[in-house]
């Protein structure tokens, strides 16, 4: 076999680049260390099932954490997968020890199953948060007469 001088130029110069990468890769895929100081958000469930309610039913359920950490945790947002799952929440900082909580309000006037996403962000060791509710709406029974 009469192998060019550019052929194996060629041939170096992709092996240089897949090694390149491949370093590139495997550093910057390596996972951070996390703060052995930081807030630690320690749910007491991270789903809540609703079961089967009634329509208009009461949607308001709560998600109760402790903050089983080293530092205050600050939670600056919780975003929902769905216009139909509000939040509420202390936007005051929680000292180690304490507890809080997250209440979720699903609007029950929507008929049917659901699934939905909590995600709570905060300066805790898990940054983001994702926690769940699900159920099923039942349709109201129609009045006999």
């Amino acid at each position: 076999m009469n192998f060019s001088v550019n052929t194996l130029q060629t041939a170096k110069s992709k092996f240089l680049l897949v090694v390149c990468l491949f370093v590139y890769a495997t550093n910057f895929s390596q996972e951070v260390a996390s703060n052995p100081n930081a807030g630690v958000l320690s749910f007491k469930t991270d789903e809540i099932d609703y079961g089967t309610i009634q329509q208009n039913a009461d949607g308001e359920r709560t998600f109760t954490f402790t903050n089983t950490g080293k530092s205050p945790i600050v939670i600056s947002a919780v975003n929902t997968s769905c216009g139909c799952t509000v939040p509420s929440y202390s936007k005051t900082p929680i000292l180690p020890g304490e507890s809080s909580d997250i209440k979720v309000k699903y609007a029950t006037n929507r008929i049917g199953a659901f699934k939905k996403t909590i995600t709570v962000i905060s300066n805790a060791s898990e940054a983001s948060k994702v926690l769940r509710i699900k159920g099923e709406v039942l349709a109201p029974e129609p009045a006999s007469n």
